[in-house]
């Protein structure tokens, strides 16, 4: 199995990955099957069943929109997050979608979008069923997709776990594991960096990599800038304020000689991301949505603070330094090494493992990153990764009212800031440790199949339960 840098980090729209983004993806992908096989001009009608996960916190998390934009023909990396309030709203006057921009069915979110909390699929919790309708309301095509986290979709036939990402392209440096990942780094005196690069380069070129690398963090960097500017009330029903902004405005005023403050960036810059996450913006998956603050914000305390200290997020003036662009590479290409330990070992989907598997595994990344820039060695890289993740364990996700806001938002900073003590513990050691990573991540996916359904994106355990009564929303943004 092979899996890309870009299949685990993506631009994508908020405010899931598995609930927005996965979803837009299988409808887009549903709709040009119909078209390939020259179904589409005998459709009329277009039924949507979600299932477990989807069906509980689907509403919540967007899958209504997502849904409809997919069938449309729209893309997570290329829709216009800002034309969607119009866009729907003319679907639901209408009662009318055109498919893939071309043709037209009657559809109303009512009656064609079926939400059944309690039933399962087999495979996995984020299960959902398209069915195509003839005008006599007979079956012309069905098929079944699951969203298995971080935006990765696979259908009925690949629904193995062994079957996650058919790509079976042969790379210079395969690895499986953290051990045969340090091995590989020993044997052949690179960095973990170096051999993902090199690993990369089997699907494009390294000009290409370096470009869309760089891509990647612009699209993150632009989401902390526009969480840092933008006020209001998150949509949802729980009429959670933006505080990013606030806190931004403090923070530039402050004098203080708090040495602590540093903190108060980092956390920042994660409630940044995580509220235009949660407004539906545009975001890149790192590896989930739910966590898509969390490496942006390492990454903004390591430029800011370590590279160029004083060198808040207005400042512009080094955009264009190489070195700083080849650190923001190596950050990225590092912790994208352990987000696919996580990915082909474990799980990044709250509704398969909890919150363990999102923010935890981007936890990881971001440790094992950070530690890399900052001159780790491969080992103390993969301890940073182990101590992050080590005390993520059995953390559950339970979304207040389904919406990735509370406890969401708040979790994000204080995952930066436990990604960054876990960097700093693994560099002062020698990179020896008594657990490994792969121990850890095994142990995570145990964990997540002995935890109860309900801690695991249902809504039904947890906060979720004990804040406040609070109905499932479907985000109008």
């Amino acid at each position: 199995m092979a899996l890309s840098v870009f299949d685990l980090f993506s631009v994508g729209m908020g405010p899931s990955s598995s609930h927005t983004v996965g979803p837009m993806r299988a409808a887009h992908l549903f709709s040009s099957s119909l078209m390939e096989a020259k179904l589409l001009s005998k459709v009329a009608h277009i039924r949507v069943e979600l299932f477990g996960s989807l069906g509980a916190t689907g509403r919540g998390h967007g899958s209504p929109k997502a849904i409809m934009l997919g069938l449309a023909g729209e893309t997570p990396e290329t829709v216009d997050v800002d034309a969607i309030d119009a866009w729907l709203a003319s679907i639901r006057e209408s009662g009318q979608l055109m498919v893939l921009g071309t043709h037209a069915i009657s559809f109303t979110e009512k009656n064609d979008l079926i939400f059944s909390r309690s039933r399962t699929l087999p495979y996995h919790s984020n299960g959902m069923q398209f069915v195509a309708l003839d005008a006599q309301q007979q079956t012309i095509d069905s098929r079944i997709y699951y969203s298995v986290g971080g935006g990765f979709i696979v259908d009925e036939h690949a629904a193995s776990e062994d079957c996650l990402i058919e790509d079976q392209t042969v790379l210079p440096y395969p690895f499986n594991s953290g051990e045969q990942l340090l091995a590989l780094c020993q044997q052949h005196s690179i960095s973990i960096s170096e051999l993902m690069l090199a690993n990369e380069t089997v699907w494009r070129s390294e000009a290409d990599i370096n470009k869309g690398v760089m891509a990647l963090w612009q699209v993150m960097k632009n989401c902390i800038a526009r969480g840092c500017r933008t006020e209001g009330i998150l949509p949802g029903g729980l009429k959670v304020k933006r505080r990013a902004a606030d806190l931004y405005h403090k923070l530039k005023a402050s004098k203080s000689s708090d040495p602590l403050e540093v903190l108060d960036w980092v956390s920042l810059y994660a409630l940044a991301v995580n509220e235009e996450n949660a407004a539906g913006g545009r975001i890149v998956t790192a590896p989930t949505n739910g966590a898509a603050g969390i490496i942006p914000a390492v990454v903004n305390y390591y430029i800011n603070f370590c590279y160029t200290p004083n060198n808040l997020i207005d400042d512009e003036s080094k955009e264009h330094d190489k070195a700083k662009e080849e650190k923001i590479r190596c950050f990225l290409l590092t912790a994208a090494a352990v987000g696919m330990l996580f990915k082909m070992n474990a799980s990044i989907s709250g509704a398969e493992v909890g919150c363990q598997g999102e923010v935890g595994s981007a936890c990881s990344m971001a440790a094992a990153g950070l530690t890399a820039v900052l001159g780790g060695s491969p080992e103390q890289v993969e301890n940073a990764a182990e101590i992050a993740m080590e005390h993520n364990l059995g953390l559950t996700c339970d979304p207040v009212g389904g919406l990735v806001q509370v406890p969401c938002i708040e979790r994000n900073a204080m995952a930066s800031v436990k990604a960054i003590h876990a960097a700093r513990m693994a560099l002062k050691g020698d990179g020896t440790h008594f657990v490994s990573l792969d121990k850890v991540i095994k142990t995570m996916r145990e964990t997540g199949r002995d935890m109860q359904e309900k801690y695991k994106e249902t809504s039904r355990g947890g906060l979720a339960t004990h804040v406040m009564e609070v109905p499932v929303n479907i985000i109008e943004c």
